[in-house]
């Protein structure tokens, strides 16, 4: 088998523009659509997609199935790997979608929308440095782009595998469109993945709650989040789940996805070992700080996510049930030594969103936030705006 992209298996039915079934009017009204797309016109474009999706038409290809397979990756080149390994290093980050430190407008330090090849391959590099030093044998990433043009449309999962030691990964998109027509974003898709030294089996996209509290049109082109399900091939096989909860929602849908993390990693703790991992866009219990940090600069709601005062107790069922790459115990008796997100990157990391959970035995001391050459020998608040978490598990 040659290496690249795969083929998704899984089937979407919301578009309406090849659908013969429909009625002509509406035919002809996506393909009006679709010409007022290339015209960037959204005042005519925006009501008139809403007004389709209303009818079960998707003329950006927004939408999901509840379940869907992944789509599957493999490196160019293969490197061997031990097919009785005794342990494995796993490994969290959110890579920014290759966007380094470059301050773009969400996070309200700057107004940047695009990235041109140059500035994505640059970073993409920067990322690959500090994944090869720590030569995980699972990777589990969130905010990963493979067909953006603020990516330059640079696939960075093939790019990322092709200049690691990881061989496999699957893929599942949390925000894909044909055309965004807001701030200049244009056609998107990007979204969580699994990158893996062995081969992986079973990969399957798991739709989550939609948010309720938005306008029709935010909704629409929103980001749909999904938990990443495989299964590690090696003997005896390991469930991996990746996660990228909401983070701006105010109506309780970051709750939700937590918790429907957590259900998916106990039914598949049923069976063996169980990985879960990802961005869960909260905090820990015991955290000293839950409101009011230096980079928060956000005066649209519609980006803010800086208030964890409610969220104290969202995650102590995990904490009480799994593994944690960083104990509870070690982090309360030092919060900032394991913080990994911040928006500044001229600043130093101040919020801990990123985790690895597990039912496997890991092994003690491993585990740690990768927050610059003190820790983790390399400096990372130039390459993302999330720290990499790392841990290593015990198979014996």
């Amino acid at each position: 088998m040659l290496g690249g992209r795969g083929v998704q298996r899984g089937r979407h039915t919301g578009a309406c523009f090849h659908d013969t079934r429909l009625p002509r009017p509406m035919i002809v009204a996506e393909s009006v659509l679709r010409g007022l797309t290339q015209l960037a016109l959204p005042t005519l474009l925006l009501p008139a997609a809403v007004a389709l999706s209303a009818l079960g038409c998707d003329p950006f290809h927004v939408e999901f199935e509840p379940l869907e397979d992944t789509v599957s990756y493999r490196a160019n080149e293969l490197t061997p790997a031990s097919k009785r390994p005794s342990s494995l290093v796993l490994m969290n980050y959110n890579v920014k979608f290759g966007g380094a430190r470059i301050d773009f407008f969400f996070d309200c330090h700057g107004d940047r929308v695009l990235m041109t090849q140059g500035e994505v391959l640059e970073n993409l590099e920067q990322l690959a440095t500090k994944i090869r030093q720590v030569d995980p044998d699972v990777l589990f990433l969130q905010e990963v782009d493979v067909a953006s043009k603020r990516a330059a449309y640079v696939d960075q999962l093939q790019w990322l595998l092709d200049h690691t030691r990881l061989n496999y990964a699957e893929y599942a998109s949390q925000w894909r469109a044909d055309f965004v027509p807001s701030d200049g974003i244009g056609p998107v898709d990007s979204g969580n993945a699994i990158l893996s030294k062995y081969p992986l089996t079973g990969g399957t996209r798991i739709a989550l709650p939609l948010r309720s509290d938005q306008p029709a049109l935010d909704k629409y082109f929103y980001l749909r989040r999904n938990l990443i399900r495989a299964h590690l091939d090696i003997d005896p096989p390991i469930a991996l789940v990746g996660v990228h909860t909401d983070a701006y929602s105010k109506d309780g849908t970051k709750l939700q996805h937590i918790q429907r993390f957590e259900q998916e990693l106990d039914v598949l703790a049923k069976d063996g070992n169980v990985i879960g991992a990802g961005d869960l866009n909260t905090v820990p219990p015991g955290t000293n700080r839950l409101r009011g940090f230096p980079d928060s600069v956000c005066t649209d709601e519609d980006f803010q996510a800086d208030d964890y005062s409610e969220e104290m107790t969202w995650l102590e069922s995990l904490y009480s049930k799994y593994e944690p790459a960083i104990s509870l115990e070690d982090y309360q008796a030092n919060n900032t030594r394991f913080f990994t997100h911040t928006t500044d990157g001229k600043g130093f990391w101040n919020r801990t969103l990123d985790y690895i959970f597990t039912n496997g035995n890991l092994v003690s001391g491993t585990g740690l936030v990768h927050q610059e050459k003190s820790s983790g020998g390399m400096d990372t608040m130039p390459i993302s705006d999330h720290a990499p978490v790392s841990v290593t598990i015990d198979l014996r």
